[in-house]
């Protein structure tokens, strides 16, 4: 029951947002699974998920200001695949929760008007490398670029557009990464065969209510979906 609300509340905002797979899945899941499970299980549903709509929002694709986010992600995810095993779940979850918590809050309730265009591609690809780092560790490669977005000031349009593309990318080289390293097993097999269905029917309604809304509408969904995100990782940590 945990992995099927997990799956469908997962793809609903995979559907809704671009992302948010992992950071709505992993409240359900690691009640009831592992991250050595968890984080495989959740790469695959959002690689399902990305896939369903991608085709959607081809169009909007920038390629120019995607290369940097893809090129040093790509590099950061076997850093990420190569701790896996080696972290104390309960700290992982504390730190994100904590980091999503601050963000999401200061931009919600004080509503900075700032938009930085510091570091151009550099700063770009830098955080694309952190972000592959913890989409290897956990399949959340779509933290860094929510904040990174709204930083940018960038519309709804191209921030789906990053989001939805680079986490498409980092997370096929995620499931590359876990395959060599042996995380595939057949208790895995049959965890993706009930998360399936459920994460591609929260896709498509998450995605009907995705185009129903404005700039200002989908931005403040998606802090609020951090600072939700945020409060259970700490709380269950």
């Amino acid at each position: 029951m945990f992995v099927m609300l997990g799956a469908f509340a997962g793809g609903f905002v995979n559907g809704l947002t671009g992302f948010g797979t992992a950071l709505t899945a992993h409240a359900f899941w690691l009640h009831v699974i592992g991250p050595s499970l968890a984080a495989p299980l959740v790469t695959i549903c959002s690689v399902m998920g990305q896939l369903q709509t991608l085709p959607k929002i081809w169009r909007d694709l920038d390629w120019r200001q995607l290369f940097p986010f893809i090129a040093g992600g790509l590099a950061g995810v076997p850093l990420g695949t190569s701790l896996l095993t080696r972290i104390d779940p309960l700290t992982f979850k504390a730190a994100v929760g904590v980091l999503l918590i601050c963000y999401s809050s200061s931009m919600l309730f004080f509503k900075p008007s700032f938009r930085i265009a510091w570091g151009g591609r550099i700063a770009d690809a830098v955080i694309g490398v952190v972000s592959g780092f913890l989409g290897g560790l956990a399949g959340l490669s779509g933290v860094l670029p929510t904040v990174w977005a709204a930083i940018r000031g960038w519309t709804k349009a191209e921030s789906r557009g990053v989001f939805q593309a680079f986490n498409l990318a980092i997370l096929a080289a995620a499931l590359m990464a876990y395959t060599v390293a042996g995380f595939f097993t057949a208790k895995l097999g049959w965890l993706v065969l009930i998360s399936a269905p459920a994460t591609l029917i929260g896709v498509n309604a998450g995605w009907r209510v995705y185009r129903q809304l404005s700039d200002r509408s989908y931005h403040t969904i998606v802090l609020s979906l951090l600072l939700v995100a945020g409060i259970m990782l700490l709380a269950t940590s």
